[in-house]
């Protein structure tokens, strides 16, 4: 049995012999997770699937798949009921705001009505949803205004999560399926995310875009990402349960970026990129409340993401 260890907030939370829907289980953050619910659970996974490399990737894990477009689903591939559903997929990347919500809103209706029965859903958002505070240090809290961070890549993306939390709220409420929106933070881990990026680029000898303005973040270990998953699904209610989702230590970007070229014992060139990622670091004590605190320090997690890419090129 796969056990996630709970933090200060509760006792030892196991997930065994559940049925599990997740989408986008080939993503970055998607795939740890599928992984280590797939130990001990009939997880299935859905996505376009465009990528079959990717797909496989996912079946090697011991899940089932299905082409799911959320966009213009068709279910029939599926079971008719899940006991937890797990909602990761979006699009991140275009400029097409009517595609992009069609995606990251109405999708999220139609799986959430769809399989209105499971026991509860979790929806992953993103800090990208908060209206940027003039004080770049202030960490952002649950009640904070929303707004378009105007990002530089994935310039929908804010606006689209925003739809996405609304659709998802009015569709907890109005077919009774307990939910927890999760506002997920700076991902990192073996299997990606900007730090990981970063630290390719370290390696590789070439400059490091950071942004060219102080910003401040709560790098978020996939290790405690997969362990908390089990947590938010537990804490799942109608109305749904809003939370930040991050780790516990706030940094800069340069501050990790500088630890990460120390670890791997190489010089690091920076190269400050006008709004590159504009982030603000986020406040935890709901979810410190909700799930308990972290496991992984930040700088602990950072030598973790030095020592596997150093293994990977031995």
């Amino acid at each position: 049995m796969t056990t996630f260890p709970r933090g200060s907030a509760g006792s030892d939370l196991p997930l065994q012999g559940r049925r599990i829907l997740i989408t986008g289980p080939a993503g970055q953050v998607a795939f740890p997770v599928t992984a280590a619910l797939a130990a001990d659970n009939d997880v299935w996974g859905i996505a376009r699937f465009g990528d079959g490399e990717a797909r496989r990737r996912v079946e090697a894990l011991g899940a089932r798949t299905a082409a799911v477009d959320l966009a213009d689903p068709d279910w029939t591939a599926l079971p008719d009921r899940f006991d937890h559903v797990v909602h990761f997929a979006a699009d991140i990347t275009g400029e097409d705001y009517d595609r992009a919500i069609r995606i990251n809103a109405e999708g999220t209706g139609l799986l959430m009505t769809r399989f209105a029965d499971a026991a509860s859903c979790l929806v992953v958002s993103s800090s990208a949803v908060y209206d940027l505070h003039p004080d770049a240090a202030h960490p952002l809290a649950e009640t904070d205004p929303l707004g378009d961070s105007k990002p530089l890549f994935g310039k929908t993306y804010p606006v689209s999560k925003i739809a996405q939390e609304a659709v998802a709220r009015a569709t907890c409420r109005a077919v009774g399926l307990p939910t927890t929106i999760a506002r997920l933070n700076l991902s990192y881990g073996p299997n990606g995310g900007l730090p990981a990026y970063q630290l390719d680029w370290i390696l590789a000898g070439e400059p490091v875009p950071v942004s060219d303005e102080e910003t401040f973040h709560n790098p978020f270990h996939q290790d405690d990402i997969v362990a908390s998953v089990p947590r938010l699904l537990d804490v799942a209610s109608v109305p749904a349960v809003v939370t930040n989702w991050a780790g516990d230590d706030t940094v800069t970007m340069r501050e990790y970026v500088a630890l990460l070229g120390e670890l791997a014992g190489e010089k690091v060139e920076l190269a400050p990129t006008p709004s590159f990622i504009r982030s603000r670091a986020v406040d935890v004590s709901r979810q410190q409340e909700l799930i308990g605190p972290c496991s992984v320090h930040w700088r602990e997690g950072m030598r973790r993401l030095v020592g596997d890419r150093l293994d990977r090129l031995a």
